[in-house]
């Protein structure tokens, strides 16, 4: 049976066979997956964006990164393969005849002879090697004996099948003897000392993160300050974002603190002015938290820094969004413990709205003051004056995009033809969200009456449209109406004209007829009345009074009208009735209607909550455009409803992360304990642009709770078998009394 061999790598070459080929498992893959080219869906979406977001900083880092990635992942690859080629192979074919230094073909005369000669010189006894005399023997059995003979021409090995050979790309020297005692300790060191420190300090750091990856002691000051500050101002926000320990060399090992920030940070505060460097409140006044507030702002003034601060500027820009994200989260808490508990302060709401704009800022690179218009490229501060001039009055990016053509090209004049193309294509990709509400009360008979206490949903169903989709639309409509108002403008300016003619030749004659009609009509509408007061009178006067021969006449006709009125009040009285019959029925049709609409509303509101329960939807929805944030960043959105009165909370954010074209969300809320009319807001705000929030009213009519019934019928359950026999034989013993007393 043949064995197994392992030969380890003396040279080293064994070695670049196993390095060529592991980084060619990696560099082929991913080539195919990630290269540039028309077939992959990544970069299809990329060239996609390559005309609204080609100058965003993320939109750059991705592509030329990737691709100097995989540039010199091939050029490793290479040089290794060209190293493998170069490469001696070390495999030889077994000959006996070259063992012995023999011509083939050799008599059995020759081999003796030449087998002694060696034998005498290589012999173990004789000071010779016994490796290359076991060697010589083994050559002379192969070519004298039959059966080793048999064996070579056969297998190529006297000895008949050899064993399976494996080459381990390992040197010789570690399986070695004299090395053994080092192997040992590298082997020990490495499984354990390096590999529990490893997996130690991986526990450590993964128990310092919360799940979204936001280090605790970050959130347990976020939550301290804002318990501290309730109402926080956006200077005091900055501040406490600033103070997150993501930015503390000591507590994350990305950030970093140089020898060049005592020159360069000073500089940069004298630049920004007050931002409040002499305040030496912990943590405030420390020097990560300085450098990383400094850094925040300039970004938000959009101030050039050196090219080692824009590395550290770039950190901090990336994490903020998170970290705000997080701080919102703490305000909910906080809001849900005071609700609950009381006892202190809840955050007020401005001070959350001042976290959703501090991310809308950072997206952007934008100070709050500033006009939502920077937002677009090639706009500057110098030519906001074009726009808010009396002329056109544009402030916001609606009224930008509601501008006709015309208008827009010569108030953006100062924008060449390619440069009012790019900006127009910029905002045309901007989002436009249509909100639509709906509120009741699940579970309930009467879903729309909201009782006092009673668990309110507001159903909010958002959906987004291209900016440019929208106002085409809109002005497409505008055009259509202006055309059709202008054309009956037209039409019943030439009918006015025709009519003008010929009230202008026969003007007199109008005039008559109209008065002559006018008499005709005041004659037939004149009263019945007097005619009778005349009679009784006794008094005749023209066409007034009734022949004195016919008050028989009328006196039978009077009989009979009474009687004919009679039946007829029958009759209406009957279709009176039928008419109340059926429009009870119909009645009757609409609530059954109306209650089956209602279940399946609300089926179908069940089966979509299962199916969103179930499936795991992407979060990839629309990539922003920003100029100045360092990674690419998807449109997400804040839904609440508040109390902007009182500046509560009434519903907790719900981060929308999902909304590609339409979405459905559910916010619930308890009704106020009191009676009512109650004015809410429905809130949408969006976590990357400026401009763009959206504000709905919500009102709410709060009812009294209906009183609980005791002994309502459900709740007559007979606790045994035998009482709900007992109770049937007795419900059955009434009927059958009734029975009998009926008949």
């Amino acid at each position: 049976m043949a064995g197994q061999q392992f030969q380890y790598d003396d040279s080293g070459n064994t070695f670049f066979y196993f390095l060529t080929s592991f980084v060619g498992l990696i560099v082929i893959p991913a080539t195919y997956y990630l290269w540039p080219r028309d077939q992959n869906a990544e970069q299809l979406r990329l060239k996609s964006l390559r005309r609204v977001h080609g100058r965003c900083l993320w939109y750059l880092l991705h592509r030329f990164v990737l691709k100097a990635a995989l540039l010199f992942g091939w050029a490793v690859f290479l040089l290794l393969a060209y190293k493998v080629s170069k490469l001696d192979r070390e495999y030889q074919e077994y000959n006996p005849y070259e063992v012995l230094n023999l011509d083939p073909g050799a008599t059995l005369s020759e081999i003796k002879k030449q087998y002694h000669a060696l034998s005498l010189k290589h012999h173990p006894d004789r000071g010779g090697d016994e490796t290359t005399f076991m060697t010589i023997a083994k050559a002379y059995s192969a070519l004298t004996n039959e059966q080793s003979r048999l064996n070579w021409e056969q297998y190529g090995n006297p000895d008949g099948q050899g064993a399976t050979s494996f080459g381990i790309a390992l040197p010789a020297w570690i399986v070695d003897q004299k090395n053994s005692m080092l192997v040992l300790l590298v082997y020990g060191l490495a499984f354990m000392v390096i590999l529990p420190v490893v997996v130690g300090t991986w526990w450590y750091r993964s128990i310092r993160y919360s799940g979204d990856q936001i280090l605790i002691n970050t959130t347990q000051l976020f939550m301290h300050f804002m318990y501290k500050t309730p109402n926080m101002n956006m200077k005091r926000l900055t501040m406490v974002l600033t103070a997150a320990f993501e930015f503390d060399p000591r507590s994350n090992k990305e950030a970093t603190i140089r020898p060049t920030d005592n020159v360069e940070v000073p500089q940069l505060i004298r630049e920004l002015g007050n931002i409040n460097v002499k305040k030496k409140e912990p943590p405030f006044c420390y020097p990560y938290s300085l450098k990383a507030r400094v850094l925040l702002l300039s970004h938000l003034a959009r101030m050039d820094v050196s090219e080692e601060l824009e590395e550290d500027q770039r950190f901090v820009v990336r994490k903020s969004p998170a970290l705000l994200q997080e701080m919102i989260n703490v305000g909910c808490q906080l809001t849900m413990m005071a609700n609950s508990r009381g006892g202190f302060h809840a955050p007020r709401l401005v001070t959350i709205e001042n976290c959703m704009k501090l991310t809308q800022m950072t997206v952007q690179g934008l100070q709050e003051s500033k006009s939502p218009l920077l937002q677009l490229p090639h706009f500057e501060e110098e030519h906001l004056r074009y726009c808010i001039s009396k002329k056109y009055k544009v402030r916001t990016l609606q009224d930008l995009v509601s501008l006709k053509d015309s208008d827009r090209r010569s108030m953006l004049r100062f924008l060449g033809e390619e440069k009012y193309d790019e900006v127009m294509g910029v905002l045309g990709s901007f989002p436009h969200i249509t909100m639509e509400t709906k509120l009741q009360v699940l579970d309930d008979e009467d879903s729309h009456n909201i009782t006092a206490g009673s668990i309110v949903t507001v159903t909010v169903t958002l959906t987004r449209k291209r900016m440019a989709d929208v106002f085409e639309k809109e002005q497409e409509s505008a055009s259509c109406q202006g055309e059709e108002g202008a054309n009956t403008e037209e039409a019943q300016g030439d009918a006015n004209k025709s009519k003008t003619k010929v009230w202008q030749n026969k003007s007199k004659g109008a005039k008559k007829t109209a008065k002559s009609k006018r008499k005709k009509l005041t004659k037939k509408k004149a009263p019945p009345a007097p005619a009778k007061t005349k009679q009784a009178n006794g008094s005749v006067t023209g066409n007034v009074t009734a022949p004195a021969g016919k008050e028989e006449d009328d006196d039978v006709s009077d009989k009979g009208s009474e009687s004919d009125e009679a039946e007829v009040n029958k009759d209406s009285h009957s279709e009176r009735d039928e008419d109340s019959d059926k429009h009870s029925d119909t009645e009757v049709d609409e609530i059954a209607g109306d209650d089956e609409e209602e279940w399946e509303a609300l089926q179908q509101s069940i089966q979509r909550r299962e199916r969103a329960l179930l499936e795991t939807k992407s979060k990839v929805t629309h990539p922003v455009y920003s100029l100045y944030f360092p990674e690419e960043k998807q449109e997400w959105w804040w839904l609440y409803i508040a109390d902007r009165r009182d500046q509560t909370l009434v519903s907790m954010p719900y981060h929308v992360c999902t909304l590609k074209d339409t979405e459905e969300v559910e916010l619930k809320f308890p009704a106020p304990s009191k009676t009512g009319n109650f004015q809410y807001s429905v809130i949408l705000r969006s976590d990357s642009y400026l401009g763009l929030d959206q504000i709905k009213p919500l009102k709410l009519e709060v009812h009294e709770a209906k009183a609980m019934l005791d002994n309502h019928p459900q709740w007559d359950i007979p606790d045994t078998e035998e009482e709900d026999e007992e109770q049937e034989d007795s419900d059955g013993i009434e009927e059958s009394e009734d029975e009998d007393e009926d008949d």
